[in-house]
């Protein structure tokens, strides 16, 4: 599907669930957030239908998120299910890691390739106080068991002022062992907490500052937001996502399904098309799939400070 920007839009992404297991700072109120009623999130059977109609369209990566996606009940067997999908090429899905240890071999056998595991990190102490309650064990536990059974493991790390700013090398060093890219990405402005992150925000840049023996490489993938470096001798990268300081609205080739089944054509941006009430109605959801890539707007408006209203929980990343 090319838009009318001449991008090629071949990734979905997908919000399985809003509901998480962790109540990390950036990503939710310290009260939480309402969520939502079973009845308006859209059935496995339903976002399978959405899916099977995007591929049709051209779409050949799928990334499961939340939420935390592997807290909703069946989520095996819809990753099966997907995994029969023949023109579907890609299926992934980010978590942050804490079920991966008992799930990981479970999920490759159902037909997983890939997980990214958010960890903003390596200090227990702080990830339990982020996390608001998280054991950073679990997920270091669950990372080795997604590598032993196979899955491409990423790690992705939200760079923060007050969190992490002195692990950056930690984290680059991270990739010189370990055969798994290392991302930084730069907090986003979403949702209630919009000043949180603007009072919060790093640049990637700052990782080449501290950095300086980063190489730059040659990117594998154009259409990754990532620009990637690598420690000499490494084994792993080192990717930096600037959605900010340098954003790669260009290149996007994405669109998004929320859990109750909206369609977000620009995650940085409030404009949905709604689809669970056509699906509910046995309507044809093609037009309304054309229509959501016909109004992917150009560039979002962060650095207009435009307020985005869903949480980034009920988006997906």
């Amino acid at each position: 599907m090319i838009d009318r920007f001449g991008r090629d839009i071949n990734y979905l992404r997908v919000s399985v669930t809003d509901r998480c297991n962790y109540r990390c700072q950036y990503c939710m109120p310290h009260n939480g957030v309402k969520t939502m009623a079973h009845e308006d999130l859209l059935s496995f059977e339903e976002m399978y239908m959405v899916i099977h109609n995007f591929v049709s369209l051209g779409v050949k990566k799928v990334r499961l998120t939340g939420g935390e996606p592997l807290v909703r009940r069946g989520i095996l067997g819809f990753i099966q299910s997907l995994s029969r999908i023949k023109a579907l090429e890609d299926i992934a899905l980010t978590t942050n890691g804490s079920l991966l240890k008992e799930m990981a071999a479970d999920l490759k056998k159902s037909g997983l390739h890939r997980v990214n595991v958010s960890l903003d990190t390596l200090n227990p102490e702080r990830f339990k106080r982020l996390t608001r309650g998280g054991s950073l064990q679990e997920v270091l536990d669950g990372i080795k068991q997604a590598e032993n059974v196979g899955l491409t493991v990423k790690l992705n790390c939200v760079l923060n002022k007050d969190i992490n700013i002195d692990e950056i090398r930690d984290f680059v060093q991270l990739s010189r062992d370990w055969k798994m890219d290392v991302r930084f990405i730069e907090l986003m402005p979403i949702g209630e907490n919009v000043d949180y992150a603007l009072n919060h925000f790093v640049s990637t840049k700052e990782v080449l500052k501290q950095c300086p023996d980063l190489i730059a490489t040659e990117a594998i993938d154009p259409s990754s937001p990532a620009r990637y470096y690598r420690l000499p001798e490494a084994v792993g990268k080192v990717g930096l996502i600037s959605p900010l300081s340098c954003n790669f609205c260009h290149d996007c080739n994405r669109i998004r399904l929320t859990p109750d089944g909206k369609l977000k054509p620009c995650l940085h941006n409030d404009l949905e098309i709604d689809l669970r009430t056509p699906l509910r109605n046995g309507e044809n959801i093609m037009p309304y799939l054309m229509d959501a890539i016909t109004v992917k707007p150009e560039k979002h408006l962060l650095d207009q400070h435009q307020t985005i209203v869903r949480q980034m929980s009920q988006i997906g990343g």
